[in-house]
Parts: structure tokens; sequence; C-alpha cells
């Protein structure tokens, strides 16, 4: 299916309206971003992505509709999965709570940049070299049987990264925030603060998870405006999803075994590829009954925690 140029010209309109919005309208002034702002501002990137699904209903039918539907789904659930590394890169910084958008804001526009080159690549790749598909599927499902086997205790070491090993090394950096600023002027020379070393463990930390989520997209839907579009549409909101989820997302403990169902699922989809046909409609519903069976499950054993704790108080 060929998509017009209108339609990709449409696309970076708003999300190039809704940017402007967000950075230069509503969060000029640093500030804490409360959870009713965060709120707010998750159901009005939901709002314009289901908005636009809607466009491609009606445009292009529903098969499009369900494709893009499912894929942005996938991506905000793996997106959501991974918010814990952001709190953790912050607390280890010690970004001041005023600070944190502006660096979600550059962090996850770069994001938008590597997200769509991976995508780019990985549909010239599967048009060039259809085995491609093959190893897409089987790297979906080793990567849905390591998030399977993951530990709770699993602990996240951003002085470990390899980027900030290196920027540590070679720039010149201050020893405290100066506000909101990457780079400040001391004298003749120009020296990086925290927040720019705090943005660099972002940026780098989203390409690792780019390499698990861009093969789970394309599995759905090798159609580049689809993939691509619902993608972007996943991570421009995914600011504001940090924010609301950030005290909550170590409460949703069996996310990743449910994450790790789909991914073995999409995995397993795409090595059938050849032989099996499988509707649109069936994948968006395995998608959204494993969502909530881990969700709910994670739910009901908290309230059962409680409950035990308070009775042996």
């Amino acid at each position: 299916m060929e998509f017009p140029l209108w339609a990709w010209i449409f696309f970076h309109l708003i999300v190039a309206v809704m940017l402007a919005l967000d950075l230069g309208v509503f969060h000029r002034n640093a500030h804490e971003v409360r959870l009713k702002e965060a709120m707010i501002w998750s159901v009005v990137w939901i709002a314009v992505a289901l908005a636009f699904n809607a466009l491609i209903l009606l445009a292009w039918g529903h098969e499009p509709a369900l494709h893009f539907l499912t894929a942005y789904l996938v991506e905000k659930s793996l997106s959501a999965d991974n918010l814990f590394v952001f709190a953790v890169i912050f607390a280890y910084f010690g970004v001041p709570p005023a600070y944190q958008h502006r660096v979600l804001f550059w962090g996850i526009l770069g994001a938008v940049l590597m997200r769509a080159a991976f995508i780019f690549a990985g549909v010239q790749l599967l048009k060039a070299f259809h085995p491609a598909v093959y190893l897409f599927g089987a790297f979906l499902i080793y990567t849905g049987i390591r998030l399977a086997l993951r530990s709770e205790e699993e602990e996240v070491r951003p002085e470990r990264n390899p980027v900030l090993r290196f920027a540590r090394r070679f720039l010149p950096i201050t020893p405290t925030f100066h506000g909101q600023r990457f780079f400040i002027r001391e004298g003749r020379r120009w020296m990086a603060t925290p927040l720019l070393l705090t943005l660099l463990v972002v940026e780098s930390t989203d390409l690792m998870f780019a390499v698990d989520s861009v093969p789970a997209v394309l599995a759905i839907t090798p159609e580049l405006f689809i993939a691509y579009t619902s993608n972007i549409f996943a991570i421009l909101g995914l600011r504001a999803l940090y924010f609301v989820l950030s005290g909550l997302i170590q409460r949703l403990r069996y996310l990743h075994y449910g994450l790790s169902v789909i991914l073995t699922y999409i995995g397993l989809k795409m090595l059938l590829s050849d032989y099996v046909h499988i509707p649109p409609a069936l994948s968006l519903a395995i998608v959204l009954l494993t969502l909530l069976v881990s969700g709910l499950a994670s739910w009901v054993v908290e309230r059962r925690e409680k409950v035990h704790s308070l009775s042996h108080r």
C-alpha cells in the first residue's frame, strides 16, 4: 500500500505543532510536572494518536488501522516497562524534578530520530533480504524469553554506561547544575553541566530500547508509514507517561511477563508469516488481553499483600 505525500506532510505537521506547544508554550519555564498536568498531556497525546488512527481507518481501511493500533500499543507498553530506567537515571544524577521534563523532551526528540532511522533501515532490509524476517522473529523470541527471566532484583547501573564514561573523560563538566542549561560558559571555555550527562545516558539507553522495539513493530507491519507513525506517536507521549507512572511502575510487577508473551508471540508470528496468516484483529486482541491480564495480576497480588500485611499488625 502506497501512502500519498500529503499524509506524510500532515503527520509531521501534527508532530511539529504539538512539540512547539509542549516546549514553547506550556513548558517554556522549568517547573515540576505534577500528576494532573502529566495526566492531561497523556490523554492529549493518546487522543491525537487515536484521531490519526481514525483518519487511517477512514482513508485506507480497517487493516492498516488495526496494524497502527497494535503497533502503537506494543510500543507504548514496551516504553512503559522502560520508564523505571529513566527514574533510576534521574536519581543517580540527582536531577531536580523541575528539570526532568527538559531532559525527557530532548531525549525523546533524539529517540524519534533514532527510531526513524531504525525503521527506515529495517523496512529496506526486509524488502531487499526476505530471510531477515526469520532473523527478526528469532531475535524477538530470544528477547521475550530474556525478559521473562529478568530478575526483579536486577539493578540498573548508569555509571557503567560507556557514553557516560567517554563524556566524563573528555568533556569539562561543572560540579553542579546550572538551571536547565546543558552548557555554560566559564571564562573563555564552554563547560557541560550534569544535565547534559543525564541527557547522554537517556539517549544511549533509548538506543538499546530501540533494538528490541523496532523489530516488534516491523513484525506487526512492514508498511513504512504505519510502522513509523505508530512508533513516533507512542514515543512522543512517553514524557507525560513517565510523570504519570514514575511512582506506579514498580507496582506493575508482572508487566514484563506480559511483554515477554507479546514479544514471543510476535516473533512466532514473524517466523510463520510465510506459512500462516494471522488476522490483524486477532493480534490486537492477543496484545490487549495479555496487557490486561498482567495488569490485573499485578493489582491482585498487591492487594493480597496489603491485606496480609494489615492482618499481621
